[in-house]
């Protein structure tokens, strides 16, 4: 397995997710600002999970797409912990406990592995088993 590979793509596809969802606050499409930013990273996370397994598994890795997607949201939960909440979730009011059990949270973490799950079995399962 090339979990250091995965976890690389993990961290790529935090800073870009953050980046969506901090920069979707300027967006004046929404009243509940922070719902909407919500609703944008759920939207991005589906191409971002989609291109990071394109991205592993085009050099003919073998990892299956629970164990990528769980790597995956890992990653970021990780990352998430260690800058996200320190620095933009606490200072505006937040905490670790609000933040890890916001049903949002899980949702996208849903997301994540259904992504990946799926990007594995119809772009790598589909073709070594010879249904394409």
């Amino acid at each position: 397995m090339k979990t250091l590979r995965a976890v690389g793509i993990g961290v790529l596809i935090w800073i870009l997710g953050v980046s969506t969802y901090a920069l979707s606050f300027y967006l004046p499409i929404m009243d509940d600002k922070e719902q909407q930013a919500n609703v944008v990273l759920f939207a991005a996370v589906i191409p971002l999970v989609w291109t990071g397994a394109w991205l592993y598994y085009k050099k003919g890795a073998k990892m299956n797409g629970w164990q990528l997607g769980q790597t995956l949201f890992l990653t970021n939960a990780f990352l998430d912990a260690l800058i996200t909440v320190p620095l933009m979730i606490i200072p505006n009011g937040g905490s670790y406990h609000t933040f890890f059990t916001d049903l949002d949270f899980w949702l996208i973490a849903l997301e994540f592995i259904i992504v990946a799950v799926m990007y594995w079995y119809v772009k790598i399962y589909m073709k070594l088993n010879k249904y394409i």
